[in-house]
């Protein structure tokens, strides 16, 4: 019983239910939608780069900073490992190019804000300028295209016949495990104990700007893999791509119950808010609308849930505020009384 509460007071148990309740509100409206069921599974297919550019933006939100780089890293390596691809170059250096890519970015991001001590907004909103230059001499005006045929299709292969494909299934084990390494290990708790007091977690011997730099490093890869994916599914590349990305990242983060502030949530969260930002698109054809309202209600979502949780923080600390001060006068007339007798 006690798990099962749990379980229901979890933050990430909001964005379940807000996305359970967004596909029966579109069942509704358009009864098309739930009629069949690779409507919700092409939604969950959908997710996948969405969930790995989360899952790397929550690396850099549970120790306290954002990286706003996400979207130009993603692309350009997609630009990058579609070009060698192209060219007929090896499928695994072609990878190992692009993840290598991916982790000196996050490196050089890490060095900046941890090493540095450059607000993590402006260091990372200066590699992402740079990054996607990189990228527009990378392609230019013309598009990454002719990709090979397994690479295209290899993110749509169906897992036993299932409407989930395996890339889904992939990626939705590798969410799993860093959730098991950030919650069940010594090491894996140091990111949300640095994003929580980063003052703190060193003075019990943690290291806060090594966490910080791997917190960094991380987000890299992740943002590199889910480039590679960027590309198997859309088929093509552009100087666009990737754009747009960090914010959905934020939001997919907030919105699954991560604090901005550091310090709170969870892999799983950011997951299921990912899942949410890469249905809306579908969601509005199916009510009727252009799937051009992405963007503005993605705006809309974001601001909404972070002035909710600035107001639930304000709200907490001045209830811890008026505990603190509870307790001391409790202890003050508590000694009085004691002195007196």
């Amino acid at each position: 019983m006690n798990a099962v509460k749990k379980v229901l007071k979890a933050r990430e148990m909001t964005a379940l239910l807000f996305l359970a309740a967004l596909f029966v509100v579109v069942g509704i409206i358009n009864p098309a939608f739930l009629a069949d069921s690779k409507n919700v599974a092409n939604c969950f297919n959908d997710s996948v780069v969405y969930i790995l550019i989360a899952v790397a933006m929550a690396f850099a939100i549970f120790i306290g900073e954002i990286d706003v780089s996400v979207g130009s890293n993603l692309g350009l390596v997609a630009a990058v490992v579609g070009t060698m691809l192209q060219d007929g170059k090896n499928w695994f250096l072609a990878f190992f190019i692009g993840i290598l890519m991916g982790t000196v970015v996050g490196l050089i991001n890490g060095w900046g804000v941890a090493v540095m001590k450059i607000p993590s907004l402006i260091f990372t909103l200066g590699t992402n300028g740079i990054l996607r230059g990189l990228m527009y001499l990378q392609v230019g005006t013309k598009q990454v295209t002719d990709l090979p045929i397994g690479f295209k299709g290899a993110s749509s292969y169906a897992l036993f016949g299932l409407p989930l494909t395996v890339c889904f299934f992939c990626v939705l084990l590798a969410a799993a495990a860093i959730h098991g390494v950030l919650t069940r290990t010594k090491r894996g708790r140091y990111f949300i104990a640095v994003g929580d007091n980063a003052g703190g977690a060193e003075l019990v011997g943690i290291p806060a700007i090594r966490t910080k730099v791997l917190a960094y490093v991380i987000c890299g890869v992740l943002c590199a893999v889910a480039g590679i994916l960027f590309a198997s599914r859309a088929g093509q590349v552009t100087s666009q791509s990737g754009n747009g990305y960090e914010m959905k990242a934020v939001a997919a983060c907030v919105l699954g119950g991560i604090s901005l502030s550091g310090g709170v949530g969870s892999v799983v969260g950011a997951g299921i808010g990912a899942v949410i930002m890469a249905s809306i698109s579908a969601l509005l054809v199916f009510m009727g609308f252009s799937s051009n309202f992405d963007s503005a209600i993605t705006g809309v979502i974001l601001i909404t849930i972070v002035v909710v949780d600035a107001l639930v923080q304000r709200r907490a600390a001045v209830r811890n505020r008026h505990a603190r001060l509870a307790a001391r006068t409790t202890a003050r007339t508590g000694g009085k009384e004691a002195a007196e007798q």
